[in-house]
């Protein structure tokens, strides 16, 4: 009898249990990547916007009556409305409307989830998100020039877009325990990076020849991956189980299937005001909202940055910020590994916050060095994703079974929908400031960011302090125990 192979013995060796973790962790992985690889093109697409080519003339012929140069009609650039001198401002205002709008729906969206399937609930969000991707996209195949047709897309966009984040961390929460989820959720959160830089190559490969291609080709990913959802992800909670029968149909091909049985006693969601009390939700909702600011503000804007302060074409910018989320990934990664060997989530946080204010601050000196530049862009994303990363996922997932539930697993979503969901907030204010601030020099953008690293400090230090008694607490404790040994 022929030996079996040892890559098929390995295969065989994960019980059915453990691929269906697995193909859970893949799927959702790449559904979430598909709904950040949506977001990115617009920041790509900024450089182009405003891009004004209209000084590009050829020289009279001799045929031509006139001495003066001729304006060709096809190299002016410039695409109205943002052609204007206040364009950052105009930007600025498209990345709030969708910022907004998304920190105002995630707070719904958690609440809704909860109470509705949610494969159903995400397949309709991602088919509608790659809708009015597109829609965004085919405003430049059908020239359209209303910056209200631009910013009402937006809007339902970042409405739409709220029905990813809760829906993939209950299912993956749901799927794995507390046992190393620092380190499963900081290789699954790197889908936002991953997300962050397919969606730079394409908005980049298609920017300066066809920018409406931009946003269409990831609205058709994001819109085929909803339907990829709706056919194959499995929606299972902690009180409920699978069970895998044998059916025979046509020529006695055996195929299995899977029903979804509800247990009797199904707890009910949780309120708002409920998860609000849950220790450690307002800290850490909060300790978001500034890292948020600082990951959004360099997401939308850092390719126009480079390309402004560098003179880099709009491609080439978008290809060397994807270096940021190179050092996401590896940053994601590492505050997982660290809070689950240190058992302490806050504490983390802290130590890359503190550390991530002076990279942001040293950040701006090191443009005209190329080597030094990418280096501190490596740096600078690890340290600005890791607490972004580890308080959405990780924190979010241990919140949401928080002790003090006592059991009831249907506080998760509404739980990971009101810590994004604030910051979200910062999300949106970020850029908006940014593109405020940048017209006065893009010093005050980074002046700002750190201040928004020191205050996510000081958030987050009410926390770490509940956590470690203080001396006069060490002191009495000490003496109490002192006078019990001397009686």
């Amino acid at each position: 009898m022929a030996p079996v192979p040892p890559g098929i013995r390995f295969l065989t060796s994960f019980n059915r249990d453990q691929w269906y973790r697995a193909f859970t962790f893949g799927l959702t992985f790449l559904l979430y990547t598909s709904f950040h690889l949506s977001r990115k093109p617009i920041s790509i697409v900024k450089s182009e916007l405003h891009k004004n080519c209209s000084h590009v003339m050829e020289a009279p012929t001799e045929s031509s009556s006139s001495q003066q140069p001729v304006l060709h009609p096809e190299l002016d650039c410039s695409w109205k409305p943002f052609d204007r001198n206040n364009y950052k401002q105009l930007l600025g205002a498209m990345d709030y409307s969708f910022l907004c709008a998304y920190a105002i729906g995630m707070y719904l969206s958690g609440i809704i989830g909860e109470r509705l399937p949610i494969r159903l609930y995400l397949t309709v969000g991602m088919l509608t998100s790659g809708l009015f991707t597109c829609l965004f996209g085919l405003g430049y195949i059908y020239d359209i020039h209303s910056l209200g047709f631009y910013i009402f897309v937006q809007v339902a966009n970042g409405l739409v877009q709220t029905t990813g984040w809760p829906s993939v961390v209950t299912c993956i929460g749901n799927w794995f325990g507390k046992g190393r989820r620092g380190l499963i959720m900081g290789l699954w959160n790197s889908h936002t990076s991953v997300g962050n830089i397919l969606g730079s190559l394409i908005a980049g490969y298609y920017v300066s020849s066809n920018w409406g291609l931009s946003f269409i080709v990831p609205g058709v990913i994001i819109a085929a991956m909803g339907v990829i959802c709706f056919l194959f992800l499995i929606e299972i909670a902690s009180t409920q189980k699978l069970l895998l029968g044998q059916e025979s149909i046509g020529v006695c091909v055996p195929v299995q299937q899977v029903v979804v049985v509800k247990s009797e006693a199904e707890p009910s969601a949780i309120s708002f005001m409920g998860a609000l009390r849950i220790p450690g939700v307002v800290e850490f909702s909060l300790c978001l909202l500034f890292a948020k600011l600082v990951s959004y503000t360099f997401l939308f804007w850092l390719p126009l940055y480079i390309t402004k302060t560098a003179h880099l074409d709009a491609k080439k910018a978008g290809d060397l910020s994807t270096l940021f989320d190179v050092g996401g990934i590896v940053g994601g990664i590492l505050a997982g590994v660290l809070s689950d060997k240190l058992g302490k989530r806050a504490t983390t946080c802290a130590v890359m916050l503190l550390l991530a204010a002076p990279t942001v601050c040293h950040f701006a000196d090191q443009i005209q060095e190329a080597c030094a530049f990418k280096g501190m862009l490596l740096v600078c994303g690890g340290l600005v994703n890791g607490p972004y990363a580890l308080i959405t996922t990780a924190v979010s997932a241990d919140l949401g079974t928080h002790k003090s539930l006592k059991g009831n697993a249907r506080a998760l979503s509404t739980v990971t929908a009101i810590i994004d969901g604030t910051g979200s907030v910062g999300a949106a204010v970020g850029p908006l400031l940014a593109g405020l601030l940048s017209a006065r020099g893009w010093d005050q953008v980074f002046y700002m960011l750190m201040t928004a690293d020191f205050l996510a400090l000081l958030v987050i230090q009410k926390k770490f302090n509940k956590k470690r008694p203080s001396i006069k607490k060490k002191c009495l404790t000490w003496l109490r125990g002192l006078n019990k040994g001397l009686l």
